[in-house]
């Protein structure tokens, strides 16, 4: 059982991340409106962008504002409400968040046909790059996510994804790669620290204690803590062999959120670890998500297992 399980790709399994939206200069302007704009949907503090004010911002703007709040809404699960009111739109930008909307409804053939024009015929938009990475990437399209996402101009969010991407294909090595040529040119970035951090859970060792150190700070700090900084604490935690700080990171993700699905797993984890019956977490978690990657494969490990066991069965005349 993966300690990392919370590392699940968070692009794909939140279905929004905040992005530029428009080329660099525009992007810089989203980045002042929404103070690490990125940082803040990594951590999964859609609030922070749904309740901010767009009004006084000036037209040429607002386009941007809004496909960081319209993806954020499509994060906190409101599909419906987003496909309401992009009803009509064809901008490039809000043509893509649409498509993310209906991918996540019944619609998944269409909208992955939409997402697949936009990016032929807008290749260079921040905005189809990201969401037609994310929603490639989740149609098992990972060639093709890649290649969309690797024609970012200086796209925190790309490298994010494309670093999240590579962990999940278990090429650390590629990880570890497409940071480093990320710090050349965002070596102050939360952002890359971030996903060097993921990736520094994969190679252990001293990595484990230089990942805590992000996520604790990121955990621990009013502006950026939530459930998922405290969840990706626990998990350094863990790793560190260090089960009573993973414990209270655990609680703290648990008490913003005891529904959160990173934080019930880990949970699982920590209790296993610790010697303790699981079964209270995983039907937690089973009550949450029924489908999530730890419920099906302890209930594979469970099938095989008894069929194992079946073999050596003493057979009664």
């Amino acid at each position: 059982m993966k300690l990392g399980g919370h590392l699940r790709l968070t692009a794909f399994d939140e279905q929004s991340f905040s992005t530029s939206t428009m080329p660099s200069s525009r992007y810089a302007f989203c980045v002042r409106l929404f103070p690490d704009s990125v940082l803040t949907h990594l951590q999964g503090q859609y609030d922070k962008v749904v309740e901010f004010d767009i009004k006084s911002l000036s037209t040429s703007n607002q386009t941007a504002a809004r496909v960081f709040q319209l993806r954020a809404q499509i994060a906190q699960g409101n599909f419906e409400e987003v496909l309401a009111e992009l009803e009509g739109e064809d901008e490039p930008e809000l043509a893509a968040v649409k498509a993310l909307a209906k991918f996540n409804t019944e619609e998944l053939e269409a909208a992955l046909e939409d997402i697949e024009k936009l990016a032929e015929t807008a290749p260079d938009n921040a905005t189809v790059q990201i969401i037609g990475g994310i929603m490639l990437q989740r149609a098992g399209k990972t060639d093709e996510a890649i290649a969309l996402l690797s024609n970012h101009q200086g796209s925190l969010e790309a490298v994010s994804i494309i670093v999240q991407i590579r962990l999940a294909q278990n090429r650390t090595d590629l990880a570890l790669k497409e940071v480093s040529a990320a710090k050349k040119w965002a070596q102050d970035s939360l952002v890359i620290n971030l996903a060097e951090a993921w990736a520094g859970l994969r190679v252990g060792g001293d990595k484990y204690q230089q990942s805590y150190y992000v996520f604790e700070e990121l955990a621990q700090a009013p502006s950026t803590s939530s459930t998922r900084s405290l969840v990706s604490q626990a998990v350094s935690e863990l790793h560190l062999g260090r089960l009573e700080e993973a414990e209270v990171a655990l609680q703290q993700a648990l008490e913003k959120d005891k529904t959160d699905i990173p934080a019930l797993a880990n949970k699982a984890v920590l209790t296993a670890l610790g010697g303790g019956d699981i079964s209270a977490d995983l039907l937690a978690l089973k009550t949450e998500d029924s489908s999530h990657p730890m419920i099906l494969d302890i209930a594979e490990k469970n099938e095989l297992f008894d069929k194992a066991a079946s073999k050596y069965a003493a057979k009664v005349a």
